[in-house]
């Protein structure tokens, strides 16, 4: 994904099947996901950074996607976690529906150009016409994955 800027989408950062029952829940797991991938950060302060952005605004955005985001001082490189709630999330979203699509973004606390850059992106990305669908109907990770890096591929 992003290949020509930087490839930070893992692996292990697509999570096809994720469940939570509360904003809050959710960002919780986020972060404890975060933290198993990246060990030199701690879920406790990604938990925080999280809930502080929270506080500024809601991240979901409308039509069933939410962009989390904060910048991490200490953290090497950039940080995605893709996650899919068939059953949605409440996340006190902007049209106040329920959120099936999250998009984790955890920047290097120096990363500001780069990570407005991948916030914008993601953004668009996910605005695409068939790419929301495409990854709700999407059979696992991989092919999540595909779906992303194809869309990127086009943008």
């Amino acid at each position: 994904m992003f290949s020509h800027s930087i490839d930070f989408l893992c692996g292990r950062c697509i999570l096809a099947d994720f469940k939570a029952d509360t904003k809050e829940s959710a960002l919780h797991l986020l972060a404890e996901h975060a933290a198993q991938i990246h060990p030199k950060i701690d879920k406790e302060e990604i938990f925080t950074l999280l809930k502080e952005r929270e506080g500024l605004g809601s991240t979901g955005i409308g039509d069933g996607l939410a962009i989390p985001h904060g910048r991490l001082p200490g953290l090497d490189r950039m940080l995605v976690i893709v996650a899919r709630s068939k059953d949605g999330v409440p996340f006190d979203a902007v049209d106040n529906k329920d959120v099936h699509i999250i998009f984790l973004l955890i920047a290097p606390g120096d990363a500001a150009a780069v990570y407005l850059k991948v916030l914008a992106r993601v953004s668009r990305l996910l605005k695409k016409p068939g790419v929301f669908e495409a990854i709700l109907k999407a059979e696992d990770a991989q092919e999540i994955a595909t779906i992303i890096e194809e869309a990127d591929a086009r943008q």
